[in-house]
């Protein structure tokens, strides 16, 4: 079946098999006409307060509530502003959606909802930057498979979340193996439905998550299914706010002193995995400490680059990929970077995750 725009989820979805529930939601939706490309010429490039004002309050996501739990276990004290909600969002369109309604300040995600935002017309910069340096997705296989390597796509069909980490990781997969678009099926669907799509025969292919891979093979790997790997990566896990919030100066100057402690949340659960298994995914997600171990084994090093330099580079690389398939207009990225958050996080943490 020929590719149509649909809706599709954007977080990353790391503990869909294990968890059993997945934040589905809307993708790249729809196009925008010729004047919504995003300008944020209206940005303030105002240099950040020292300190933040009193009674400055802010509105953050924290998927699963992992930040508050982060920063309590870390005991990295009090935020110097008072968080107004913490929201349990994890999905790029669910975020850019409580960005327009004024429900959210500052959120984390992947590097295409920023893309995504900037192709609805919706201002939004990039304000901290984590890259991760080995693959967290790989590629799986329906029962019964032929497939071997991702030269076996050709002619195959490929399930797509247009408007998600997963589905950027696939583009790039298929151009490293010289596969044009038009050479395979790109089936739309959203990345909680991959496991079944692909017990079904629906797809050939799904791009899964590390973890997610062991839940499957279990399953159907006596039936034939097997895995891909790739040195494919989802380089971006970043902080973004609309505009509006960062041209008001006390809420930049809050987003300002929350980036460090974003950043050693981060360092404290990969430095602490035994902890962290047991206070996040045993106590609060319901996994068995076997499950738990076996995804904070493959956790990326959290590594906060001074210089933004190759992030901008890794985020016109995949808004050209998208422009390619025609799910966004080319435009530049560097808009899409609020460069006086540059350094921020890389201050707070230590030297070895400095890069």
């Amino acid at each position: 079946m020929p590719y149509s725009r649909t809706s599709g989820p954007d977080r990353r979805l790391f503990l869909s098999s294990l968890l059993g529930a997945a934040a589905g939601v809307a993708g790249l939706s729809g196009c925008a006409d010729s004047s919504a490309a995003a300008s944020t010429k209206g940005a303030s490039t105002a240099p950040l307060a020292e300190k933040v004002p009193a009674g400055t309050s802010l509105k953050i996501s924290s998927y699963l509530n992992t930040q508050q739990l982060q920063f309590k276990l870390a005991k990295l004290g009090d935020l110097p502003f008072k968080v107004s909600s913490w929201a349990n969002i994890g999905a790029g369109p669910d975020v850019i959606n409580a960005f327009r309604a004024g429900s959210l300040d500052v959120a984390n995600n992947a590097g295409i909802p920023p893309i995504q935002a900037h192709y609805q017309g919706y201002d939004t910069k990039i304000v901290a930057i984590n890259v991760t340096r080995k693959p967290n997705y790989l590629f799986a296989t329906k029962p019964g498979s032929d497939i071997r390597t991702v030269d076996d796509f050709k002619g195959k069909k490929l399930a797509f979340s247009q408007g998600q980490a997963q589905g950027v990781v696939l583009l790039r997969a298929l151009k490293e193996a010289g596969l044009a678009y038009d050479e395979v099926e790109l089936v739309p669907l959203t990345s909680n439905q991959f496991f079944t799509a692909l017990q079904s025969g629906q797809v050939d292919v799904a791009p899964l998550g590390n973890s997610q891979a062991p839940a499957y093979l279990a399953q159907y790997g006596a039936k034939g299914a097997r895995t891909i790997e790739t040195d494919v990566v989802d380089l971006l896990n970043l902080l973004w706010a609309p505009v509006s919030v960062l041209n008001d100066p006390a809420k930049a100057a809050a987003i300002a002193a929350y980036i460090p402690y974003w950043a050693k949340g981060q360092v404290w659960a990969y430095e602490n995995p035994d902890a962290w298994n047991e206070e996040f995914y045993v106590k609060t997600q319901n996994l068995t400490l076997p499950q738990a171990q076996a995804i904070t084994a493959l956790a990326n090093k959290p590594l906060f680059p001074p210089s933004w330099d190759e992030a901008i580079k890794w985020e016109q690389e995949t808004a050209d990929l998208l422009a390619e398939g025609g799910f966004v207009k080319k435009f530049d990225v560097s808009s899409l970077f609020d460069h006086r958050f540059e350094g921020i996080a890389a201050k707070s943490v230590a030297a070895e995750y400095r890069r």
